[in-house]
């Protein structure tokens, strides 16, 4: 996959050891909103090991004595983790799942009511912890001051290489499948054409941010030459405070949710932008979807596909900000463990690999 991500940030790669196991990657879901105690849904707080959220719902369920579609979740967590997360389900199977809950992969830390059940998106974000192995002290410092700087400056918001299953290649079905216009069976086929639409944004994201670091790092007049824009219009885009460059008819978000608008006036939308209360988004396209104008909608329409109506069109953040970022190294162990909060949707990975400027994808 990365060989359509482009690295916003020009420093030195940085050489650390990854790996997605339970002992070193944990992630805790953020509510949206506090429950309200009480109501016909009873919420749990859960803490899983080696275990997809698919399967803890299969197991929930059967325990409850009530359906999978009954189970209410949040967000989706990978097996290879170990996660906390919430899930409802109707109050009158709590007796049943107090009987039958008995895998050790599985606690409950809390319980409470609420009045409607949790939905997916019913996030305000993810805090990880993160260990890495085989960290130089001197490269865990530079870590933790490159991580804190892009607390402050931000980072492009790319999906991970999970959202593209074990080969790095389920987009190609999922086109297939988007283009075949049949109705889409069960949740597999969904996850392939929703990998193709990730697929279509991660390459948009991917020009931008090339197109932003040749105006950010070149003198004006090769910028224009590298891009074949007119030298006046580099020279007004190299004026905006940020890094990730903004156009007229960019699709613009309150920061960390709102109502999207348009730019139209530039300086305002970069100053805004710089300060944190909005970000600009890209196309997830799909049926209904907000489209950018003007010179964005040229920007945007190479990896626009209007054959792809089996699924919601969507609009998502192109650059976001981490926050809450800690480190703590052990220099005898040479571990660094790496504490930090991103918005909902957005994937702990590509923080890392902004970082280290390489693919965090085992090679199989």
């Amino acid at each position: 996959m990365n060989h359509i991500k482009h690295y916003a940030y020009s420093h030195t790669p940085l050489s650390f050891d990854f790996k997605q196991t339970v002992e070193r990657f944990f992630v805790e879901e953020i509510p949206l909103y506090p429950f309200t105690g009480n109501g016909n849904y009873l919420i749990l707080k859960i803490k899983k090991t080696d275990m997809s959220t698919w399967k803890l719902i299969t197991v929930l369920a059967k325990a409850a004595g009530v359906a999978d579609r009954d189970i209410g979740y949040a967000g989706l967590k990978d097996k290879n983790a170990t996660t906390i997360q919430y899930f409802s389900l109707p109050k009158q199977a709590e007796k049943m799942l107090n009987k039958n809950l008995t895998t050790e992969r599985v606690e409950i830390l809390e319980r409470t009511f609420n009045k409607a059940p949790l939905k997916v998106g019913h996030l305000k974000g993810n805090r990880f912890s993160i260990v890495l192995h085989h960290v130089h002290e001197k490269d865990a410092k530079f870590f933790n001051t490159t991580a804190k700087m892009m607390q402050t400056k931000g980072i492009p918001n790319y999906y991970g290489y999970q959202r593209f299953g074990e080969d790095a290649r389920s987009y190609l079905q999922g086109k297939e499948i988007a283009h075949s216009g049949k109705r889409l069976k069960g949740s597999r086929e969904k996850l392939m054409v929703a990998a193709y639409q990730s697929h279509l944004f991660n390459k948009w994201l991917g020009s931008r941010v090339k197109l932003s670091k040749v105006i950010a790092e070149e003198k004006a007049d090769i910028a224009a030459k590298k891009l074949k824009y007119p030298k006046p219009l580099v020279e007004e885009l190299a004026k905006q405070p940020q890094f990730f460059k903004l156009f007229f008819g960019d699709v613009m978000m309150p920061y960390p949710h709102g109502k999207p608008t348009f730019v139209k006036e530039m300086m305002e939308s970069a100053g805004a932008f710089e300060k944190k209360k909005v970000s600009p988004t890209g196309l997830l396209c799909g049926a209904n979807a907000l489209r950018a104008q003007n010179d964005a909608r040229y920007l945007e329409e190479p990896f626009d596909d209007d054959e792809l109506t089996s699924l919601r069109g969507d609009r998502r953040f192109a650059w976001i900000w981490p926050k809450e970022v800690e480190t703590a190294y052990d220099r005898e162990k040479r571990q660094l463990t790496v504490d930090f909060y991103l918005p909902k949707g957005s994937y702990a990975t590509t923080f890392l690999e902004e970082i280290g400027k390489f693919s965090l994808k085992e090679e199989r």
